[in-house]
C-alpha cells in the first residue's frame, strides 16, 4: 500500500504493513457466538486476588488518584527491588528500575529506546503477536528464528540466531518462558545469548512475564538478571498481569540499564503518563501479599495441565510437546494447514475457541494454542467439543 504525502489523512506507512492480532480476531468471533467456550486469552480465569482489589479501593478513598512519579511510586519501586532480591537473589540498582502501565508498555519502550526504521530485530518464535506488530510499527523488519521442537521438547539453536544478525540487528528478542510453547532459556543459555549480544554489539530484550508458573517446584525460571552486568545490553520485561491475574489492571516494569533511566521515564511519561496511581498501590499490595494467590494460580494451572496431557495423549492426529511453563499447551493437528481458518470452523462447528499458531509467527499453520488456566469442567468440556470436532 502506498501512502500520498498530499493526502492529509495518510498515515505512516510502516502501519500500512503491521499484520492483524489474529487472536484477538478469534476472540471477537466467539462473543458472536455465546455458547463458545473460549480458550484462545492469555489469562487466567481466577479473579484478581481480593486483597489487592481492596488495597486499590484504599487508595482510592485516601485520594491517590492524581500523576505520579513517571518511573512508579516509591512503594512499588522498593517492593519491586525487594521482589528480585527474593525471587531471583539479586540486588538491582534502583536507578535500573521503571514502573511502567503493562507489559506491552515496558516492550514498546525498549524498542523506542532502540530501534530506527530499517533497522531489524531477531524474534525467538514462535512469540506472542504483539511483539512483531510493536517492531513493524517502529518501521524495524522481524527476522524470525524458530525454536526447534525435537522429540516433542523445545530448544533454541544458538548458531541460528548468530546468523540472523547483521549490522542493522538492533535487538535480539525472547521469551522465557515462551508464549505460546513453555519453552524455558537455562541460564547458562541466558548468558551466551548475553555474550553474543555483546560481540555484535546488540541489545536483548527479555520478556520473563511467565516466569513464576513453572511445574518443576522451582520458585522461578532463571532470569537474565542473574547473569548480567549491570550496564549490559538487556531490558527484562515484567507484568503484573500473569502472576497475580491483573490483566485489565496494566501494570508492569522494566529493568534496563541506569545509564537510561532518564530515557525510560521520558518514553514511559509520553506513551501512558505512567499506569493509574492507585493501581499502582494495588501492585505494592500484590507483590507483599500476593504468594498465597501464586500458589493458587500454579495449582490451578497443574490441574489444566495434567487435564490437557491426559486429553491430547491418546489422539494421534494432535502432537503436543511438554509444558514445563506458562499456561498455555501449544500443539499441532495433523493435516491441518490454515490454522487461522481452522480456529474459526471450530467456534462454529465445536463451539470452542483457541488461537491459530499463525498468529505467533510464520511456519507455525497447523499449530494451535490454548489456555488451560480454566475452571476444570468448563476446560473438559472444551476438550470434549475440540476432540470430537477434530
Amino acid at each position: 500500500m502506498s501512502i500520498d504525502p498530499k493526502n492529509p489523512l495518510a498515515f505512516r506507512a510502516a502501519l500500512a504493513h503491521t499484520r492483524t492480532q489474529e487472536i484477538a480476531y478469534i476472540a471477537r468471533i466467539c462473543q458472536t457466538h455465546p455458547d463458545a467456550l473460549d480458550l484462545s486469552f492469555g489469562q487466567s480465569d481466577l479473579p484478581t486476588p481480593e486483597v489487592v482489589c481492596r488495597a486499590a479501593e484504599r487508595a482510592i478513598a485516601e485520594g491517590k488518584t492524581t500523576y505520579a512519579y513517571r518511573r512508579g511510586v516509591e512503594p512499588l519501586r522498593q517492593a519491586i527491588l525487594d521482589y528480585h532480591r527474593q525471587t531471583h537473589k539479586v540486588d538491582l540498582d534502583p536507578e535500573r528500575l521503571s514502573a511502567t502501565s503493562s507489559g506491552m508498555t515496558s516492550i514498546m519502550v525498549s524498542l523506542q529506546c532502540l530501534v530506527e526504521p530499517g533497522d531489524n530485530v531477531i524474534v525467538v518464535a514462535p512469540v506472542w503477536p504483539n511483539v512483531v506488530i510493536a517492531i513493524e510499527a517502529m518501521g524495524a523488519t522481524v527476522r524470525f528464528v524458530q525454536l526447534d521442537s525435537d522429540d516433542d521438547v523445545w530448544s533454541l539453536d544458538l548458531d541460528k540466531v548468530a546468523a540472523a544478525c547483521d549490522d542493522r540487528t538492533r535487538a535480539i528478542f525472547v521469551t522465557s518462558p515462551s508464549n505460546p510453547t513453555g519453552w524455558i532459556m537455562s541460564g547458562p543459555q541466558q548468558r551466551e545469548l548475553l555474550d553474543l549480544a555483546r560481540q555484535l554489539g546488540t541489545w536483548v530484550i527479555a520478556d520473563e512475564v511467565y516466569g513464576r508458573i513453572v511445574y518443576d517446584g522451582s520458585e522461578s525460571t532463571p532470569s537474565f538478571l542473574q547473569v548480567a552486568a549491570d550496564d549490559d545490553p538487556l531490558f527484562v520485561v515484567q507484568s503484573f498481569s500473569k502472576t497475580w491475574s491483573m490483566t485489565g489492571w496494566r501494570l508492569g516494569w522494566l529493568i534496563h540499564p541506569a545509564a537510561l533511566a532518564i530515557q525510560v521515564g521520558n518514553l514511559s511519561a509520553i506513551n501512558s503518563t505512567g499506569s493509574a496511581t492507585f493501581v499502582q498501590h494495588a501492585g505494592v499490595a500484590a507483590i507483599r501479599e500476593g504468594d498465597a494467590f501464586l500458589a493458587q494460580l500454579r495449582e490451578h494451572s497443574s490441574v489444566g495441565r495434567r487435564i490437557v496431557t491426559a486429553a491430547f495423549a491418546g489422539e494421534d492426529r494432535i502432537v503436543a510437546p511438554e509444558v514445563p511453563a506458562s499456561f498455555f499447551s501449544f500443539f499441532r493437528i495433523a493435516g491441518v494447514t490454515d490454522s487461522l481458518a481452522y480456529a474459526e470452523e471450530l467456534i462454529t462447528r465445536a463451539g470452542v475457541g483457541i488461537a491459530p499458531g499463525s498468529a505467533f509467527g510464520p511456519g507455525n499453520d497447523g499449530w494451535f494454542r490454548l489456555c488451560f488456566a480454566q475452571d476444570p469442567k468448563r476446560l473438559e468440556t472444551a476438550l470434549d467439543r475440540l476432540l470430537s470436532a477434530i
